[in-house]
């Protein structure tokens, strides 16, 4: 490979990275090959885009990609080491003639020096803080870390003004505040490493606020406040990046106790396969956020014994071709602590899972989740043993396309339930055992959702009840092709499936009588222009009753038929047996 290049410019906001006209992620090219394509930025759709933004973008995956690199060359042989060390005063040289804050962004971005925001230069500054400690620890680097010190000083420097920015005005609990801490304290390591001091991780942890925001921002069931899982697996990043070196057996048990439940919130939520819902705001599949996925499982599986992340990581290796950094091997010192067991249950998040034979199905009942939530209430996933996504959570855009980015936070993308064809509002639900319950997002109506986990079948009843009639809507949001065979008024079949993938087959009942509509709509957020069928099952009411039943086409008892009764769900099975269900809890 080439020597690194390090860009003189600084970085923009990776977010503008996107087409838009298709809402896709443009593609990244060879990012050590640091020039800006000739013709401009492309899209998987035939777009070419060369605006300042995409430059700026672009930019910043450079700087990121260049740091992920050092990580590398620091662990590799005497020559890569050399040229690490050669990168990193390059790196020194360009931030110590930087102006104290960066001229771009908008107006509400806390500001970085390199980059537009403070956060993507402190995922940069954990990086470059990592490749340092890893080049400490060899005695063929010469005298030139030593000079480094400086520079480590001042991205710590600027990482701990902007993390006091944030306390300033309470945002205490912010994502933002651990990649800050996080930088902090690795490159407060780093620079003793240098020195030949021990870092003690645990008590940088306390010195830089980190165990403080574990305590504010990790809710009891394990989920980051937000309960997005791109956010949750953020944080938890940052937290195993910075406490490198820390002796598991002798982590204090507070935090323990919350990166234990942290990783096992991810084991509970993943599908057989190791696939991750995409749940709130987050891609719904993107290589680098795969590499990362791949980088968390790997982390926790030194901190914890027979790793509950392993499928999880096989998942994301299935997206992402990069290897995992070259210094994870002895990351935490001593050996692992018990693995925590996986949950299906959170009812701080609101999340509760759901498994039968070849379907795995996860609720979506708890709390807006900030400016990270969606107006999904309600919603129902589901996802096949194999990883087929018969009907995920879809996902976000790139946060700079605004129009799609709104498409994507609200009601009609989701599997959940809508009033006279309006949004949802921003609002809680509540989790009560199988069932979520949700008073606010519309005036006067009450959402039910029950889930019924049967080993031959998935049985799921949502209730509507409003104080004045009005369109009620339940709605199938498939990411996969969608047969739809309509069986009177009232009843409707469903199949769920691609070539080669897993098949659903569902059964739909309503009372009163709902109208079973197929619908376009735009399928997950990797790739709005990818159009898919769903169906939008209404009628106009005070009260509606919308049953369905999913079971895996290799289901050894088939469903036959499902039909209501005024207060009862019937399901007719190839054996011969009815199974029943009250519509009530």
């Amino acid at each position: 490979m080439a020597a690194l290049t390090v860009p003189e410019e600084t970085g923009g906001w990776w977010h503008a990275y996107v087409c838009p006209a298709h809402g896709v992620e443009l593609d990244h090219g060879d990012l050590l090959d640091a020039a800006f394509p000739a013709d401009g930025a492309a899209c998987r759709h035939g777009c070419r885009l060369d605006t300042d933004a995409v430059r700026g973008a672009r930019t910043v995956l450079v700087h990121q990609e260049i740091a992920r690199r050092l990580r590398h060359l620091a662990a590799g042989t005497p020559a890569e080491r050399r040229e690490a060390v050669a990168v990193l005063h390059q790196y020194a040289g360009l931030y110590a003639g930087l102006p104290g804050a960066h001229a771009g962004g908008a107006d509400w971005m806390l500001r970085g020096r390199l980059f537009h925001q403070a956060l993507t230069e402190a995922i940069w500054a954990v990086n470059i803080a990592h490749a340092v400690r890893t080049l400490a620890a060899h005695h063929d680097t010469g005298p030139g870390l030593g000079a480094l010190v400086p520079f480590l000083d001042s991205l710590r420097e600027a990482a701990g003004a902007a993390r006091k920015e944030l306390l300033r005005k309470g945002e205490e609990r912010s994502n933002y505040t651990a990649w800050l801490a996080a930088a902090e304290i690795s490159c407060h390591a780093a620079a003793e490493a240098v020195s030949g001091a021990a870092p003690d991780p645990v008590g940088l942890a306390g010195e830089y606020g980190l165990d403080s925001h574990m305590r504010v921002s990790v809710q009891g069931d394990g989920w980051e406040w937000e309960a997005s899982t791109y956010y949750h697996l953020f944080v938890l990043h940052a937290y195993l990046l910075a406490l490198r070196g820390a002796r598991p057996e002798r982590l204090p048990r507070e935090m323990a106790s919350v990166l234990g439940a942290m990783v096992s919130a991810l084991a509970g939520v993943a599908a057989p396969d190791g696939t991750l819902p995409a749940l709130h705001d987050g891609p719904y599949r993107r290589e680098a956020q795969s590499a990362e996925i791949a980088e968390v499982a790997a982390l926790a599986g030194r901190l914890f014994a027979d790793t509950p992340l392993k499928s999880v990581a096989q998942a994301a290796g299935r997206d992402s071709t990069a290897p995992l950094p070259a210094d994870l091997e002895e990351w935490f010192a001593g050996p692992p602590l018990p693995a925590p067991p996986p949950r299906r249950h959170f009812p701080d998040a609101g999340y509760a899972v759901f498994r039968t034979e070849g379907v795995h199905a996860v609720l979506d009942a708890g709390p807006h989740g900030g400016a990270h939530g969606h107006q999904d209430k309600l919603s129902l996933y589901l996802y096949a043993d194999d990883g087929t996504t018969w009907q995920p959570d879809p996902g976000q855009v790139p946060y700079a396309h605004r129009s799609l980015r709104r498409y994507y936070a609200g009601t009609a993308a989701h599997p959940a339930f809508r009033v006279d064809d309006t949004e949802q509002r921003p609002c809680d639900a509540v989790l009560d055992g199988d069932a979520g319950r949700c008073d606010q997002a519309y005036d006067g109506v009450t959402a039910t959702r029950r889930v019924v986990e049967d080993r031959r079948y998935l049985l799921d009843v949502l209730v509507l009840e409003a104080a004045a009639e009005h369109r009620l809507t339940a709605q199938l949001r498939p990411a996969t092709a969608l047969e739809v065979v309509a069986q009177g008024a009232d009843r409707a079949r469903t199949v769920w499936g691609e070539d080669g993938g897993a098949v659903l087959n569902g059964w739909h009942a309503a009372h009163p009588p709902a109208e079973f509509t197929v619908v376009p709509h735009p399928g997950p957020a990797d790739d709005p222009a990818r159009v898919r069928q769903g169906v939008d099952w209404s009628l106009t009411g005070r009260r509606a009753v919308f049953v369905s039943v999913y079971q895996s086409a290799e289901a050894a008892s088939p469903v036959r038929r499902v039909s209501l009764s005024e207060h009862t769900v019937h399901i007719d099975l190839a054996d011969g047996t009815v199974a029943t269900h009250p519509i009530g809890a």
